[in-house]
């Protein structure tokens, strides 16, 4: 009588299942394991006791007639050479005894048949065959017929103890045989059994899946569907195990919890479209905020440098018209006056340079950045040549980006060096390496350096670390520096441990373009000097 439905788990019902198929099979297993331990003991009793020692049985036997042979040749002849067959029969038969004893070893029969073979080929040699060789090295060369006949003797006593050793060999041959054909059997017999019991314990296996796991799934993938197609409010039910039962509860319990997930869906989705229309009118109006912007920028800049213009020009021609009726406090206010409407001036053209960065200065291409530094150095030629500067730069390769930013990004870090130089006349020198996927540039100087805790102010709009007294600018270089790195997915940063022995080492990253396999052509480095023209300096 089976248990009602739901009574057992499933668990435990496979568990019994598995342990009965695991005994049989265990069971199976012994006995293979013990049939094919034994077959596979006599086979090698076989190939490594009993053949061996058959062999060298035979091979004994030639050594002796080899031996036998030898004598009667040298009897005759007298020649040394006939001697050869005997000397080599003789470490034949001492080698193939020793690999015979080796294979037999523990038999004490077989051991005790070697013993009798070497026993009478000692016999015959020692009575026999070396009074014969010694008889004929001292010129007696005939034999008497008691002599032949005694080292027949001797020697039919050494062939029959080895045909002993062979027909006991055959006798014990002949028993593993027997008893190895009896293990095949047996494993073979065992073998049937474990495929019939594998058949057996799959088809067992698979009428208990079927009915403790595939057919209350399926009534419950039915049940599902039912859900699936519509019918939200349909209960999910299944008569079977424990185990399927709690999940027709937990399909159940699912169904329950996606009806309350649509209703917040379908709420939230409400909700979401009302968003989704406030941020697109959100959108719109700060497209048109930035448009605005954009062209309030524009204008502001034209319309303040025209008065700015205005005012330098004008007092300009006071300096010129009343230079000499002006005292010295006077003329001081009018160049205060014209210093103030220029520096004013680069302020706006700065600023309206920023605001324009990424937005107006057209699409990216590969670029040479060679090309870019000599743009640069072209613009800073009157400044390399006043100031008596050297630049020095490797080979740099090429990168993907818009040659008007990165010209301005060479531009005002090589400007910024010269600017900031000490005693010694301006040296700069720009570097490369690539690291993976990006380029690493350096430009590194020679003049007073930037403290280490400045080192993220210095890229901060407007902020200056000397006066403009001592030198001049807006304070929007390196921001404008960073903001071009950033738009070509690098970074810049100040490298406070290359700035320690002195002057100020900028690096910056540029990715190298994916389409090629850009490399650093030469690892030379190309020097250029005063002016804008590469030549070799004292960099």
């Amino acid at each position: 009588m089976s248990p009602r439905t739901g009574e057992w788990t499933l668990r435990r019902r496979l568990l019994l299942t598995f342990i009965v198929v695991g005994v049989l099979t265990a069971i199976i297993a012994a006995l293979a394991a013990t049939a094919l331990g034994r077959t596979v003991s006599r086979n090698d009793d076989l190939l490594e006791r009993i053949g061996p020692a058959r062999i060298a049985g035979y091979q004994l036997e030639a050594a002796l007639l080899n031996q036998e042979t030898g004598v009667r040749g040298y009897v005759l002849s007298k020649q040394r050479d006939f001697l050869d067959p005997y000397d080599e029969g003789l470490a034949e038969q001492k080698k193939h005894l020793a690999t015979a004893r080796a294979a037999v070893r523990g038999n004490e029969s077989l051991e005790e048949d070697l013993d009798r073979i070497e026993r009478g080929a000692d016999a015959w040699r020692s009575q026999y065959a070396d009074p014969l060789i010694t008889a004929a090295r001292a010129g007696r060369t005939t034999t008497t017929t008691i002599q032949d006949d005694q080292g027949k003797e001797l020697f039919d006593e050494v062939r029959s103890a080895i045909t002993a050793f062979q027909n006991n060999l055959t006798v014990i041959r002949n028993e593993v045989y027997d008893d190895l054909e009896t293990a095949i059997t047996t494993l073979i017999v065992v073998a049937i059994l474990a495929l019939v019991g594998v058949l057996v314990a799959g088809v067992v296996l698979w009428r208990a899946l079927r009915r403790w796991v595939l057919q209350p799934l399926e009534r419950i993938g039915a049940e599902t569907r039912q859900v699936v197609g519509g019918a939200l409010t349909h209960k999910v039910t299944v008569e079977g195990p424990q185990e399927i039962n709690a999940l027709a509860a937990d399909v159940d319990a699912m169904r329950h919890s996606l009806v309350a997930a649509l209703s917040t869906a379908v709420a939230a989705q409400d909700r979401l479209k009302e968003q989704t229309d406030q941020l697109a009118a959100q959108t719109a109006d700060l497209q048109r905020s930035n448009t605005e912007l954009e062209q309030f920028a524009y204008v502001a800049s034209h319309d303040l440098q025209e008065p700015l213009r205005k005012v330098a020009s004008f007092c300009q021609m006071l300096s010129r018209r009343y230079s000499g009726e002006l005292d010295e406090r006077g003329q001081q206010y009018i160049d205060f006056a014209v210093d103030g409407a220029k520096r004013m001036q680069r302020l706006i053209n700065d600023l309206l340079a920023f605001s324009r960065v990424g937005r107006t200065t057209g699409e990216f291409e590969d670029i040479a950045l060679d090309t870019v530094l000599d743009r640069a150095l072209t613009s800073l030629g009157s400044t390399i040549e006043e100031s008596d500067a050297a630049i020095q730069a490797d080979p740099l390769p090429e990168v993907h980006g818009n040659s008007i930013l990165l010209t301005q990004v060479f531009q005002n870090l090589i400007g910024n060096a010269i600017k900031f130089h000490g005693m010694a006349a301006p040296r700069v020198r720009i570097t490369v390496e690539q690291k993976g996927d990006v380029y690493e540039f350096a430009c590194s100087d020679n003049g007073i350096g930037i403290e280490p805790q400045y080192a993220e102010r210095v890229f901060v709009i407007f902020q200056r670390l000397h006066g403009k007294e001592q030198y001049d600018g807006t304070g929007i270089g390196l921001a404008m520096v960073r903001k071009i790195i950033e738009h070509h997915g690098g970074r810049i940063w100040l490298d406070t441990e290359g700035s320690a022995g002195g002057g100020t080492t900028f690096r910056w990253t540029l990715p190298v373009p994916s389409a090629t396999e850009p490399a650093v052509a030469d690892t030379q480095p190309a020097t250029t000097a005063v002016g804008a023209a590469r030549t070799e300096s004292d960099a």
